[in-house]
């Protein structure tokens, strides 16, 4: 324990202190945290309201999809490369066997969704034949060369992929939320302090 009363940790968690009982994320990973969380609001409710748009507006609606898409696909990588070399806060030492290990398990899940589902949208715009490019470019202004040639049948297969893993996506993160705001507002631990 340090002069100002808080504890030393791994170098990915944050020190424990009055605030942070069970100690905490650090600012790094915080961010990549909160910042990945509007991004992929975003994607989880432009998905599947796209097919409803309008023609004209409908290219604007893939462009912001396929944009934050990739986006979260280059803070997920940056942030499991970060995650390998800096070990997080350990678990609350009161946390039940079970709740220890769902939240293991959605968490790699997590993990790997975040890499897996943009990756498949990716590759279905490009088996579509609409790379990221001209009207559609990356942020609007960053064109992507094209990843393969157009493949109709392969374009299909993506597209249910990707569509099937989104809706997958949609109640683990609110199994996610739910369980942190359980343990923060039912059992009054530090788990969602430890992200805040």
């Amino acid at each position: 324990m340090s002069p100002s009363g808080r504890e030393a940790r791994p170098s990915g968690a944050g020190p424990i202190d009055s605030r942070h009982p069970d100690g905490e994320y650090t600012r790094l990973a915080k961010w990549f945290h909160w910042t990945t969380v509007p991004l992929l609001a975003l994607l989880l409710a432009s998905g599947p309201t796209i097919r409803f748009a309008a023609d004209h507006p409908k290219m604007v609606f893939y462009t912001v999809h396929e944009s934050t898409g990739l986006l979260v696909l280059l803070l997920s990588a940056a942030r499991v490369a970060w995650r390998l070399r800096h070990a997080p806060p350990a678990m609350a030492a009161h946390l039940p066997a079970f709740e220890r290990f769902g939240a293991n398990v959605v968490h790699h899940v997590l993990y790997a969704a975040l890499i897996v589902q943009p990756l498949l949208g990716f590759f279905t715009t490009n088996a579509y034949g609409f790379p990221q490019r001209d009207a559609t470019a990356f942020l609007g202004f960053i064109d992507v060369p094209a990843f393969m040639a157009a493949n109709r049948a392969l374009a299909v297969q993506l597209h249910w992929a990707h569509s099937l893993l989104g809706w997958l996506l949609v109640p683990l993160v609110a199994l996610h939320v739910g369980a942190v705001l359980y343990r923060h507002a039912v059992k009054g631990d530090g788990t969602l302090l430890r992200m805040i």
